[in-house]
């Protein structure tokens, strides 16, 4: 589709629409900050949801990794270093706040258990590398909300970067990088050789007032940024690069929490660029906590292997109150996907994407009822997820090869699905939706969507 169409820079501006076709999944040297600012405007003159963490500047009382004795020569093991300098900021960190300082160098070590009040600072040129030891990194029990490890029954590695009921932590620096060295554990899994689930990059467990900024996240082991049971989450100015082939290493996943702010991060990954989630079957059924009030703004997204957006499959918590605006995704296999299955129970509703560029994507727009894995054979038969109460608008794709499925299930339809505003230049001959079991209605959308949905008025 060229850009002299009327609706082409009705629908998006300049800005998004235009600018957003010179990405092309490389960073070609530029920052991802800069590399934003190109696709949709000056950042920093655009609204922010990322005022409900504060943002400090510095902290009463600082140190630096090398007082701990870590060596930065990527070969020296520094787990210990960095335990001891936890336990040392511990005992000022509720005097005003504490930061560790990461300096240049590369910075080798198994998994770090974070403490409140504190700045994890990486300097520009820091690198925190994660031991390529399985070793190094402890087995935790899994999830209340899952009943298990995410791949394997049982217990799961520990991540590289943790925390458990913290209050006001920010990770942050100067463009430095925190690496998982994820390649010893994604060829474990295609080799079917891993003892337990793989950990993540970056995992929070039951916190609040967090804030990860500013940095390059790469090589995660398994999904790269996992805040799981966490209040007043922010996550902005991020590059997360995980080969494109890597398994399951998502980008940004929300899980059963509340107030999240995700902005102005460039996600290039092997899985889901951003997938919210609220606990899987029976497990998160009972522990019952929703992801909700969540705004996602100005994304640019790669995935080949899965979806710019994605909404469950694991949120048998419930879904709700979820916003996204201005996305750019690019060779992805799904665009925005729903996706749910029978035993799911929970809900998602009350969701709006708005304003979605996508170039090269297999399936533009997806809801899936049939996403059937369960973590065992106790998953309940009956019970059924609502999907309900959607907004898709403001979306123009090029080079795509399916317009949509919506696929809900018999027993339970997905209903008032609404698509607005909508232009696929689909290049394969069959250029119809895919549609059962859903009810909702369309307004200005080609390819004309199925005839489940109503066509709108325009008066």
């Amino acid at each position: 589709m060229s850009s002299d169409k009327p609706w082409h820079t009705c629908m998006f501006g300049q800005s998004l629409a235009d600018n957003s076709a010179q990405s092309d999944g490389k960073t070609g040297g530029d920052s991802a900050s800069t590399g934003l600012q190109r696709i949709f405007g000056h950042v920093k003159s655009r609204d922010s949801c990322a005022h409900n963490v504060n943002d400090w500047e510095g902290r009463p009382h600082s140190v630096s990794i090398t007082e701990f004795g870590a060596v930065g020569d990527g070969k020296t093991l520094n787990t210990h270093a960095f335990d001891n300098a936890m336990f040392y900021l511990r005992t000022y960190a509720d005097k005003g706040g504490v930061q560790l300082y990461i300096p240049a160098g590369q910075w080798l070590t198994g998994s770090i258990n974070l403490i409140s009040h504190l700045t994890l600072f990486l300097e520009n040129g820091a690198t925190i590398l994660g031991s390529e030891n399985m070793d190094d990194y402890p087995i935790i029990p899994g999830l209340p909300s899952y009943g298990r490890g995410r791949e394997l029954p049982g217990p799961r590695h520990s991540s590289l970067i943790n925390g458990e009921g913290l209050v006001d932590v920010i990770i942050t620096g100067d463009n430095g990088t925190i690496d998982g060295q994820g390649a010893v554990w994604w060829s474990a899994f295609r080799n079917k050789t891993l003892d337990y689930t793989r950990g993540h990059l970056v995992e929070l467990i039951d916190s609040q007032d967090i804030m990860i900024s500013n940095l390059t996240f790469q090589n995660s082991p398994f999904w790269t940024i996992h805040p799981v049971y966490c209040k007043n989450v922010v996550v902005k100015h991020m590059t997360i690069l995980n080969p494109l082939d890597s398994p399951n290493t998502d980008g940004i996943d929300p899980d059963s929490s509340q107030h999240v702010c995700i902005e102005d991060c460039y996600i290039s990954c092997g899985d889901d660029a951003i997938s919210i989630k609220s606990g899987w079957d029976e497990f998160g059924t009972s522990f019952g906590m929703p992801s909700k009030y969540i705004r996602i703004r100005r994304i640019v997204a790669f995935s080949h292997s899965s979806a710019g957006i994605s909404f469950g499959s694991e949120m048998s918590g419930g879904i709700s109150n979820v916003k996204v605006d201005d996305m750019v995704v690019t060779s992805a296999r799904w665009g925005v996907r729903f996706k749910t299955s029978v035993g799911r129970g929970g809900y998602i509703r009350n969701v709006t994407v708005n304003n979605v560029v996508m170039h090269s994507v297999r399936t533009a727009i997806a809801f899936m009822g049939n996403y059937g894995e369960h973590p065992d054979d106790n998953w309940n038969r009956t019970d059924y997820p609502v999907i309900e109460n959607i907004l898709i608008q403001n979306v123009l794709g090029t080079n795509i090869t399916q317009a949509g499925l919506l696929l809900g299930l018999p027993e339970a339809p997905f209903q008032n699905i609404r698509l607005v505003n909508i232009a696929l230049d689909v290049q394969s001959e069959n250029k119809n939706w895919n549609c059962s079991s859903v009810a909702g209605s369309y307004f200005f959308v080609l390819p004309q969507p199925c005839p489940e949905l109503t066509k709108e008025d325009l008066f």
